[in-house]
């Protein structure tokens, strides 16, 4: 049985440049997501590095990009969605907060990006999510 699913299409296409980062950051969220959950993490802490905390605007123009280019991550793929996002937002300079988190009624589990306290390309229900796992931003020292 099969759910039906909302795709989103950008007609505003994005630079080659883009598109190909954006592929990129898709191909290795693939993978990463097949890792369990603290190889994700660490391979994340990793990468985050010394990249400056993101800003809402950029991460939300890096999920839409991912979400243009894969219909696993345009679909119910929330997982290598989010973390497509941020390594697509890390090949900008900017690191968002990553989350991993689950709601109990009902039971749920979702992965989700945040910038500026604010969750990204959300809607309202993820208020419902507590983090289990997270990646913020290094403080600035």
């Amino acid at each position: 049985m099969s759910t039906p699913e909302t795709l989103f299409r950008h007609d505003d296409r994005a630079p080659l440049r883009i598109r190909l980062a954006a592929r990129l950051a898709v191909v290795l969220a693939l993978g990463l997501s097949r890792l369990p959950p603290r190889r994700i993490r660490a391979v994340l802490v990793a990468v985050r590095g010394r990249a400056r905390p993101a800003e809402h605007d950029q991460v939300l123009a890096a999920r839409r990009a991912v979400v243009a280019i894969s219909v696993t991550c345009a679909g119910k793929g929330c997982l290598p969605r989010s973390i497509a996002t941020a390594l697509l937002s890390r090949m900008r300079g900017q690191w968002p907060s990553w989350r991993v988190g689950a709601r109990t009624a009902p039971f749920g589990a979702h992965a989700w990006v945040e910038a500026e306290g604010r969750a990204v390309g959300e809607d309202a229900n993820i208020a419902s999510f507590r983090p289990l796992l997270s990646v913020d931003p290094r403080a600035v020292e």
